[in-house]
């Protein structure tokens, strides 16, 4: 059998959880609770695909918790930080160290150095390539924002 590079056969069962329930069980409880107060659970829940940069719980934590509260509350600014989370399809850990920038979905662009690890803007990438129905979730340190 012949595969093109790129479109090889894979064995791996697909999986079957999309990225917000991907998110749920793998403990990113204060971004899944962003994303439902921003009503881009629906939009995560589709189609996709998706690539998430997801903080985790330690990186909101590191934000105050008066800020964390207001951003939770202001439904605007929430969707531009999440959307700023998100680049459209599936971007696995291989294809995102070879680029220095990605645009996305919130519109700009976060800036990919692979210098030492992986960091996207600020944050460091911790884990890569946790596979959801919809795309993938790359797990970061920090919440980043929008220029």
């Amino acid at each position: 059998m012949l595969t093109s590079p790129g479109f090889a056969m894979s064995t791996a069962p697909k999986p079957e959880k999309n990225i917000v329930d991907t998110a749920a069980a793998g403990g990113f409880t204060t971004l899944v609770t962003a994303v439902q107060a921003a009503g881009l659970e629906e939009t995560l829940r589709g189609e996709g695909p998706f690539t998430v940069f997801a903080p985790t719980d330690a990186a909101f934590a590191k934000i105050p918790p008066e800020q964390l509260d207001a951003l939770l509350k202001d439904k605007e600014a929430l969707t531009k930080v999440l959307t700023y989370h998100v680049v459209p399809g599936r971007v696995m850990a291989s294809d995102v160290a070879k680029l220095n920038s990605a645009k996305t979905v919130q519109g700009q662009s976060v800036t990919i150095d692979t210098r030492e690890g992986v960091k996207v803007d600020e944050a460091k990438v911790v884990q890569t390539d946790i596979v959801a129905s919809n795309g993938v979730i790359h797990v970061i340190d920090s919440v980043i924002l929008p220029k």
